[in-house]
């Protein structure tokens, strides 16, 4: 994957193994059942895996996402930006390429969870197209709290559509259960 640079210096590039502990950091920041740092150094090399980071314009990471596609479809696992870049629309920018990505892979519909309470996780993802189609009572720990399930089609790919890129808009991630 091509590193593509929007403004401020805010890029998106592939996940190296030297931004995992940096990634782990943020995970720990954003959700109350963090993923290890091992888990996504174990998904670096796994196919069908799409695992990016936001960097600033010091190539620092600000945010990141994982998405996991199966043939023609994807789940939306992590979206996550660093707390002090939240508020600038970073988020929608992360989540415009990963969908980008998704769609350039052939994934026509990407599903995912979010917290019942996280008004404004719903209101990015209401914005690219993500409607409710279910509900996991009970799915999140620490509170305890219902998922709801969302799902967004995608359009196929067309032959002269251009690379992923980055839009300007806000933020938010998918918070798995942890066991």
């Amino acid at each position: 994957m091509e590193r593509l640079t929007g403004p401020e210096g805010i890029s998106i590039r592939a996940l190296r193994s030297e931004d995992v502990e940096a990634v782990a950091a943020i995970e720990r920041e954003a959700f109350t059942t963090p993923w290890e740092p091992r888990t996504f150094a174990g998904l670096l090399d796994r196919s069908g895996v799409e695992l990016v980071v936001m960097t600033d314009a010091t190539d620092a990471v600000i945010g990141y996402s994982v998405l996991w596609c199966i043939l023609d479809q994807g789940e939306l696992a992590n979206i996550a930006i660093a707390p002090g870049f939240r508020g600038r629309g970073l988020g929608a920018r992360l989540l415009e390429h990963v969908l980008e990505r998704a769609r350039a892979r052939g994934v026509r519909k990407v599903f995912l969870e979010v917290r019942a309470s996280n008004e404004a996780a719903h209101a990015l993802y209401a914005r690219f197209g993500f409607e409710e189609v279910g509900r996991r009572r009970g799915y999140y720990e620490r509170p305890q709290e219902d998922a709801l399930v969302l799902v967004a089609a995608i359009e196929p790919a067309q032959p002269d559509d251009p690379a992923p890129h980055s839009g300007d808009t806000p933020t938010h991630r998918t918070e798995r259960r942890r066991g």
